[in-house]
């Protein structure tokens, strides 16, 4: 029997800073130590790009699956909407299996508040609150990203807002490979 400290928890990771998507994986780091099977969805990056966290957890015998296409104004209205639309279900099933511990919906937060075009129809914001409240009692979620809607984070047993305030791109740093990537 599953005592309430045992429950799978919900954490959200938003705010403008650096760092949401770094937090996520050392949970996923932390829980892999200790036994837990983890599982990563990424709803913006893309596939046809590489990124250091997907290659070290590989090696940890950690499956992280890139969703999206790319950031918004990288591809049109109707591919980003297509994305979503066939990697909505993928993360939702594995979320609802059972399969995992852990998993991580990073740059859902991202996704849900997209405004240039409409994506309720294809990431329904009540099929991801039924996915939160009705998750199997064990499996622990972390949904990350930049505007975090308020009915997520009422869901979320801990909300880490993460604000910079100091940032080198602010002096013309681009992203530094093995930091950002």
């Amino acid at each position: 029997m599953k005592t309430e400290k045992q429950r799978g928890l919900t954490f959200v990771y938003t705010g403008d800073g650096k760092g949401k998507t770094t937090s996520a994986i050392g949970l996923v780091v932390r829980a892999t130590g200790r036994g837990l099977k983890s599982k990563i969805y990424q709803f913006i990056k893309s596939p046809e790009r590489s990124y250091g966290e997907q290659i070290a957890l590989k090696k940890l015998g950690v499956e992280m699956v890139q969703l999206g296409i790319g950031f918004t104004w990288t591809k049109t209205p109707e591919e980003h909407r297509e994305a979503l639309r066939n990697g909505w279900p993928k993360a939702k099933e594995a979320v609802m299996s059972g399969e995992y511990d852990l998993i991580i919906l990073d740059e859902l937060n991202n996704a849900l508040a997209i405004d240039a075009f409409p994506v309720e129809d294809v990431l329904p914001l009540q099929e991801v609150i039924d996915v939160i409240k009705n998750k199997p009692t064990h499996v622990h979620l972390v949904i990350t990203g930049r505007n975090a809607l308020q009915e997520v984070r009422d869901l979320a047993d801990l909300v880490s807002i993460i604000e910079p305030e100091k940032h080198y791109y602010n002096e013309g740093i681009p992203a530094v490979k093995g930091i950002e990537f």
